[in-house]
């Protein structure tokens, strides 16, 4: 029986609720999913990022999130295609970039997205398994990758050495994108969340509210959104925890992703 008739049974909770990891299984996509137990986390340009941030990443504020589930991976070419229907190739046409592929293959990360392409991989998902799966509000991807309540208070995430955990700039740079989960996991046992493809939040960007403090969910008006986590393609500055890149919407490149995130 799918997890959506046990859940109809009253056979399980829903994910969010559930404090155990599990798998997606629905369209075949095999998406393993890591439950972040909810807690409070300071958010922004602190202390271990030294003189490595900017503006944006200030004033630092104390955020309180609730429990969820994240991707263990950046969504795969394969979990994309099963999905949407489309292949890599295919979407390169459709993009913004016209220059060659730069990785290829059923687990390598998914790029050449939009964000409105994000959130329609989001509500197909939620539609065929009865779950809520959205992308990761900032709050929610900058605890999940400081580790959560088992974070050892890291520059990137899992490591004070880039070299351990990512994939970027100083590593790959003539290579493209690798295959999810080749570096070393962080606290929580989530891959990549510095380096390899950046990542598409939920939020609209904007300063951060200093009185905006539970389950912060950006600003309600603007534009642009906010892509984060750094990539293969630069430098060790975009790969920390705290690092935010402002973006239009319909922006889709070689080097950018996304994963998601499952609700209560």
């Amino acid at each position: 029986m799918s997890l959506c008739g046990l859940l109809a049974m009253g056979l399980l909770v829903s994910c969010g609720k559930d404090k155990r990891n599990y798998t997606e299984t629905e369209f075949g996509l095999n998406m393993e999913m890591v439950y972040v137990e909810g807690g409070t986390f300071e958010m922004g340009a602190t202390a271990e990022q030294g003189n490595d941030y900017d503006e944006y990443e200030k004033p630092v504020r104390t955020v309180t999130l609730d429990s969820y589930h994240i991707g263990k991976y950046e969504v795969t070419q394969a979990q994309w295609k099963a999905v949407m229907g489309t292949s890599l190739k295919e979407k390169r046409v459709l993009s913004t970039y016209d220059g060659s592929i730069v990785g290829e293959g059923a687990d390598y990360p998914m790029y050449f997205v939009s964000w409105d392409e994000a959130q329609e991989f989001c509500k197909r998902l939620s539609k065929k398994t009865g779950k809520k799966y959205v992308l990761p509000t900032e709050a929610q991807w900058e605890y999940a990758a400081r580790g959560g309540k088992k974070s050892n208070g890291y520059k990137y995430s899992g490591s004070d050495d880039i070299e351990e955990v990512a994939w970027y700039s100083g590593n790959s740079y003539d290579y493209g994108t690798h295959r999810v989960g080749t570096k070393k996991a962080n606290e929580l046992g989530i891959y990549d969340m510095s380096g390899n493809v950046e990542e598409w939040c939920s939020d609209r960007y904007g300063t951060y509210d200093e009185s905006d403090t539970d389950n912060p969910q950006g600003p309600v008006n603007g534009s642009y959104r906010v892509r984060r986590g750094g990539s293969w393609f630069f430098s060790a500055l975009y790969c920390r925890v705290a690092s935010r890149v402002i973006t239009h919407p319909d922006y889709s490149i070689f080097d950018l992703g996304f994963r998601v995130v499952c609700l209560p």
